[in-house]
């Protein structure tokens, strides 16, 4: 899963790393979570052949992936990821999969360690972040639900992947990231069918992320400071967490 996340880093820097034309000033979130309004940045399809300007665009949508089919968006669950494995099959993904794959910034993502009850241990939360610093793009997808009196409202889901070996004592899954050199090819629906992206969807790099343990503060939606991301001291190396019958991304209660 990935149930919280964070994007520090400021629009300038936003702007010149994926290539965003027209973003305006927001603000450093620490603690960004389902329900909130995300940025994503998704192709302009408005710009013209030829034009210099940047050929991306950043918009807001509520982290909460709604089907367009969906009827009464209060009696479907919360979809806040979709499995890479499954998306391109699944009901829910399909449409999105095909028409409407986007790049969700963060600096990194929040996790929860949580051993076995029987073992006695207490869950430990961490913040993954890209060792070299800098901005990570998950693979995210969109979709605009409308509803019958015409209101439109946009959603999305980051798409996960089996953990690689770095991460997968913390838990067995991560985001799939989506590396500069392949952004055109994830954001290219015109020409790129989900089949000729499917290799995208991989495990990162084992030593692309650092996990730093930090306190459970994360867990409320009301601590935004930069706080959170503050190290702790942990009394052990994290164990492998104990298998989970697989989910389809939806919304997990901290």
């Amino acid at each position: 899963m990935c149930g919280r996340y964070a994007l520090t880093i400021s629009p300038e820097e936003l702007k010149e790393v994926l290539g965003i034309m027209d973003l305006e000033d927001f603000p450093a979130r620490y603690n960004i979570a389902p329900t909130q309004p995300i940025l994503v940045v998704v192709s302009d399809e408005t710009r013209e052949k030829g034009s210099n300007l940047p050929e991306r665009r950043a918009v807001l949508v509520r982290w909460g992936f709604t089907p367009g089919w969906v009827k009464d968006p209060k009696q479907f669950p919360l979809l806040i990821n979709a499995r890479a494995e499954t998306a391109i099959g699944k009901a829910s993904f399909r449409a999105a999969m095909r028409h409407r794959r986007v790049l969700v910034p963060g600096s990194g993502f929040y996790e929860w360690q949580r051993p076995g009850k029987e073992r006695g241990e207490k869950s430990q939360t961490y913040w993954i972040r890209p060792r070299r610093g800098g901005i990570v793009a998950f693979a995210g997808l969109m979709e605009t639900w409308s509803s019958a009196d015409g209101s439109e409202v946009d959603t999305g889901a980051i798409l996960t992947t089996a953990a690689n070996a770095a991460i997968a004592p913390i838990h067995d899954r991560m985001p799939v990231v989506i590396k500069p050199e392949d952004f055109s090819r994830w954001l290219d629906c015109k020409t790129q069918e989900p089949r000729d992206v499917a290799d995208l969807m991989k495990p990162v790099e084992e030593d692309f992320f650092e996990a730093i343990p930090v306190s459970d503060k994360v867990n409320k939606v009301t601590n935004v400071g930069s706080d959170l991301q503050d190290k702790v001291a942990v009394d052990k190396l994290p164990s492998p967490p104990e298998k989970k019958k697989p989910d389809d991304g939806q919304l997990s209660f901290f």
